[in-house]
């Protein structure tokens, strides 16, 4: 009898280490990693002229593109790392249907608003690829930690540990490798 795949799942703010994470996890367990932003910058490259914002026509088709791809992956059986900074009110309904599929494990990324601050100028100025997305930075960062601490986290009854990205991982890797593999 075959096991059910895992499907481990990065949430948190933009800028908060999901997409670094989720690339090293799927390297340490041997999985694909799914980015919704790197969905979205691939298209880019077949829509010249896009105007990104919040309902443009690149997020509006990149949202189902992501879940499908993970229902595909899940359906054969593929443990699958998929990242998004999407909120509960995204996470929770694309994730239902897959509940059936997979083993779920959320992990909770985090990060001083501070450090997330400057990883997201820095990432707007050296990826041109984030053209891609609606990134508009508020320059005062009292302003900014606010919107960053409403983040609305992904909420479902399944496994979930909280990672502190601000200065490498905490809890480290082995041990968050330890979790995605269900040995918590």
């Amino acid at each position: 009898m075959i096991s059910q795949p895992s499907l481990v799942v990065l949430s948190g703010p933009p800028g908060a280490g999901k997409t670094t994470l989720a690339h090293e996890l799927a390297r340490a367990v041997g999985c694909p990693a799914i980015c919704r932003d790197e969905i979205k910058e691939g298209m880019v490259h077949a829509t010249p002229g896009v105007v990104p914002g919040p309902q443009d026509e690149l997020s509006m088709r990149t949202l189902p593109t992501f879940f499908n791809v993970l229902e595909l992956l899940l359906k054969a059986g593929v443990t699958t790392v998929a990242e998004a900074a999407f909120q509960d009110r995204l996470w929770r309904p694309g994730l239902e249907p897959l509940r059936e599929l997979a083993d779920i494990r959320v992990i909770h990324c985090v990060a001083d608003a501070d450090a997330v601050l400057e990883r997201r100028r820095r990432r707007l100025h050296d990826n041109p690829l984030r053209r891609a997305h609606a990134e508009i930075l508020d320059d005062d960062p009292a302003a900014y930690a606010l919107s960053h601490h409403a983040f609305d986290r992904v909420s479902l009854d399944v496994p979930e540990i909280e990672v502190d990205t601000t200065r490498g991982y905490d809890p480290g890797l082995k041990e968050i490798v330890t979790f995605v593999n269900g040995r918590d």
